[in-house]
């Protein structure tokens, strides 16, 4: 059996979650704009799985298939996304461990281990649309076979390689370029489509109607995974910790509220994107006739045609490799998070990358020779709905912490708050085995 030496409590390695916390202090005595401006960044890193390739299939089938019915599910999980992330920055900052740390913490035996295997296989799902998703824009951009660009996605581990030493600011701002070049893709593309606005703002209104369907439960489903991402709630937790706050209660209060601004203001933008995919495939294929689009790649074929402009499946190809890439940064940070918050060992990040990217190449390659390369949007859309059933075995050990007062102390978190927690907890569960029972029974 493979043993890795224990955590020290001092590393010196680059990016990685034990080796940044608090590097980066907030200045007092400035206007809040400046110490947000300062502070921001944990949420960007954030919002970078919120719109992966694993959301650009969900939402495209969705589009398509529904037009703009399914846009209010985008903005319920965009909230969810919110107040769940909200929580993880709560306990990040006021305990100063972050939520794989405590799970060892305060859970023993079968449990921690099932609470360990669930968020790996989190880490494992979402790695797997990080590759099918650089996997098909390398062909759709260059015509690169799919089981050429899955091995070529391996090469990725380069650049964690190339940022050792860099510190985290240095990969926040190749963050914050990759997401601004996707919101500028969409942005053009949305521009060369005619947009009903009027039917648009009616899809965003909740209608329990709109999910009476096995294939609709399953594409809201298949969103709500791509959206609020289970490894993500652990990831907040630890990435906020490099934000240097005082243990004082009004310095503790003070990283709250710049801490709640920057989630806040990355994940809305996050649901702009996401809308907007849904948007673009619900004008672009929905209006059109093309309601089949079952896929990255029939998008992407389709919306030159669709467009009347050869630049339009360019910007999606580009979007596209983008959003591969940023996922791939935020998923080497979850992965050291977990593996050294549950077993309390370390291993460099490139080793680690290469472990869990060699775990999602295996059923990349096994599932593109047995269902062929045009399985690949259906695939990535399983990924999701696994992150979805993978959501509740997260979410429960943070609502508890988070409301006990024995660990968060005067910022354990109200009834209000309890109350919206438990509520997400519970829909999403309810409908997770819903979907399980229907899959059994189908």
């Amino acid at each position: 059996m493979l043993k890795f030496p224990p955590l020290p409590k001092t590393a010196t390695a680059p990016f990685c979650p034990s080796e940044v916390r608090g590097t980066v202090a907030l200045v007092q005595d400035v206007p809040f704009w400046k110490k947000l401006r300062r502070f921001a960044g944990p949420g960007l890193m954030i919002a970078v799985g919120y719109m992966d390739p694993g959301n650009w299939a969900t939402d495209i089938q969705a589009g398509s298939q529904y037009g703009f019915q399914l846009l209010f599910v985008v903005l319920f999980s965009g909230l969810a996304a919110i107040v769940l992330q909200e929580l993880a920055l709560r306990l990040g900052i006021v305990t100063g461990r972050d939520l794989a740390q405590l799970t060892h913490d305060h859970t023993t035996g079968v449990l921690r281990a099932a609470l360990w295997v669930a968020a790996e296989i989190s880490i494992v799902a979402t790695d797997l649309a990080e590759v099918l998703g650089c996997a098909l824009a390398l062909k759709l951009l260059f015509g690169l076979p799919l089981g050429w660009g899955v091995g070529l996605t391996a090469c990725d581990t380069l650049l964690v390689l190339g940022l050792q030493g860099r510190g985290i600011r240095r990969v926040e701002a190749i963050i914050l370029a990759l997401v601004l070049s996707i919101a500028l893709c969409f942005v053009v593309q949305l521009s060369l489509v005619t947009l009903d606005w009027h039917a648009i703002a009616l899809g965003f209104v909740p209608r329990p109607s709109a999910l009476g369907s096995h294939d609709a439960l399953y594409a809201a489903l298949g969103i709500l995974g791509a959206t609020v991402m289970p490894h993500n709630l652990y990831l907040h937790s630890s990435l906020i910790q490099t934000r240097s706050v005082g243990r004082e209660v009004a310095a503790l209060r003070d990283g709250l509220r710049l801490a709640r601004a920057d989630t806040v203001i990355a994940l809305l933008l996050a649901i702009v994107v996401n809308a907007a995919i849904l948007i673009l495939a619900g004008a672009g294929f929905h209006e059109s006739g093309h309601r089949n689009v079952s896929g990255i790649e029939d998008a992407y074929e389709l919306l030159a045609p669709v467009t009347g402009v050869a630049l339009a499946p360019i910007l999606f190809g580009l979007g596209l490799f983008a959003s591969g890439q940023s996922s791939t940064f935020t998923g080497t940070i979850a992965g050291q998070v977990l593996f050294e918050g549950f077993l309390e060992r370390k291993i460099p990040c490139f080793q680690l990358r290469l472990i869990t990217r060699g775990l999602a190449l295996v059923p990349a390659w096994a599932g593109l020779a047995y269902w062929g390369e045009h399985a690949v949007g259906n695939m990535l859309v399983w990924s999701q709905v696994v992150l979805s059933l993978q959501l509740p075995f997260a979410m429960y050990p943070l609502i508890r912490f988070t409301s006990n007062s024995r660990i968060m102390g005067v910022f354990a978190t109200r009834r209000p708050a309890r109350l919206v927690s438990w509520g997400l907890f519970i829909a999403i569960t309810a409908a997770n085995l819903w979907l399980i029972v229907e899959l059994c029974i189908s």
